[in-house]
């Protein structure tokens, strides 16, 4: 996307609210004034969405901003279903993709208060199979230049810590470059070229032994690559609580914060408040793109990159969090495991083909905690915040980030899987600390 796009204001065609719903609001309201927040500047989020709707780029956005607890700015934009004509409301439920694996950590982390699991815990203590790991390394003909795969044992055991920070030496199909890693993915049914970050059909059982079979792409504990460590992460949960992961996260985590709009599938009488895309890239020339289908129940609650939510639910793990772990009273995790899992675990002892930022925003500055991406410095990273800062993203065009430091929770939401996706996140960003007064 070209971010003069961005910038230029065409007539609003598309509908903004800026809607109290008291009966929904998912924090105590306040003025932005009271928090030190400019509200005309605040206002002109709006515009810039409306903006991208109007223009075709985008079907709708919801925003939710919090400072020092408490909600200042909330506003739909666009469309729940473009096709229908359907507007959106504050309360649209999305697929949030990858903003499923920030909750499935904290799950972890849970269970690690409990004594159930370590960190340094090797995976293959909890699941099958992991016990007899390969590794398939490419070897380059030096004549040819063409790619061959020779698998090497191991070198040593995955740990919990490793699927948390994506060391795994797992891969993403739809991102690996190791050709012998990919096909292994797919004969297990764990890739999908045609449905991205879908492996939902399988039993938990049938997805562990497909991955537990699959060689990895790199040596544990060696190198930074975004994989399906949270969808394995989610299978330790598992096996270390006795239960399904989404029985064991609504149990845990969304009754207790009360998410009431979170889990794994959307049921029929809130089918009416799916956000739907476009059914193309309009930043890709309108390639064809779709969302997964999440009108029945899966296989498997995918841990990577299965659920779905709201603004106002996620707004509410996201304040937990920047609280230390507690949010009106329920405390979730102690504020000793929120510091570990928002501190950077990859150092200076870790490869990074691409950086955590890179990935996510487009740019350096980041390293990644249990779970999140972490801002390492004040500086360096080209969007604002300060260090400390935590965050991640999803697929179908969702991004949330807190930043105690400024004491802000910000949760954005859109049915908008597209290559530009990043550039929505920097200007979200961007917009919101541009309106902090103090």
């Amino acid at each position: 996307m070209h971010r003069r796009s961005l910038m230029a204001l065409p007539p609003l065609l598309a509908v903004a609210f800026a809607i109290p719903l008291a009966h929904a609001q998912p924090l105590p309201a306040a003025k932005p004034e009271e928090v030190g927040l400019d509200p005309a500047r605040l206002a002109r989020i709006g515009q810039l969405l409306s903006a991208e709707v109007d223009a075709g780029r985008l079907p709708g956005g919801v925003i939710m901003v919090a400072r020092r607890g408490k909600l200042v700015h909330t506003e739909a934009v666009g469309f729940r279903d473009k096709a229908t004509r359907a507007t959106l409301a504050p309360d649209a439920v999305f697929r949030i993709y990858s903003m499923t694996k920030p909750l499935v950590s904290v799950a972890a982390m849970i269970l690690v208060e409990e004594g159930k699991l370590q960190l340094t815990d090797p995976v293959s203590r909890h699941l099958p199979g992991f016990d007899r790991m390969v590794v398939s390394e490419p070897r380059i003909d030096p004549l040819t230049a063409s790619v061959s795969y020779v698998q090497v044992p191991a070198a040593r055991p995955m740990t919990v810590q490793d699927l948390l920070r994506h060391t795994s030496g797992l891969a993403y199909g739809e991102i690996t470059q190791n050709a012998q890693v990919r096909t292994a993915y797919t004969q297990g049914g764990v890739f999908r070229g045609t449905d991205p970050f879908d492996a939902r059909q399988l039993t938990p059982q049938q997805f562990t032994a497909a991955v537990a079979a699959a060689p990895l792409a790199k040596q544990p504990g060696t190198t930074w690559e975004y994989s399906l460590s949270s969808d394995v992460l989610g299978r330790v949960v598992e096996a270390a609580s006795g239960q399904r992961l989404e029985v064991f996260l609504e149990e845990r985590l969304f009754k207790p914060l009360g998410m009431a709009d979170t889990a794994f599938f959307v049921p029929e009488p809130k089918a009416g408040r799916l956000a739907q895309g476009l059914g193309v890239d309009p930043a890709a020339n309108n390639t064809p793109v779709g969302l997964i289908d999440v009108s029945r129940a899966p296989g498997n609650a995918s841990g990577g990159a299965g659920a779905v939510s709201t603004a106002a639910d996620y707004l509410r793990f996201t304040q937990m969090m920047a609280n230390g772990g507690s949010l009106g009273g329920v405390r979730i995790l102690s504020p000793a495991t929120v510091r570990l899992m928002t501190s950077d675990h990859l150092g200076s002892g870790i490869a990074q083909p691409v950086q955590p930022g890179e990935l996510l925003l487009g740019t350096r500055g980041y390293g990644f905690g249990l779970g999140f991406a972490v801002r390492l410095a004040d500086g360096v990273a080209g969007v604002p915040g300060q260090q400390g800062q935590f965050m991640w993203a999803g697929y179908g065009g969702t991004y949330f980030w807190a930043d105690p430091k400024e004491e802000l929770a910000v949760v954005f939401m859109s049915a908008a899987p597209s290559v530009g996706r990043a550039a929505y996140r920097r200007l979200m960003m961007q917009m919101v600390y541009a309106a902090i007064t103090g």
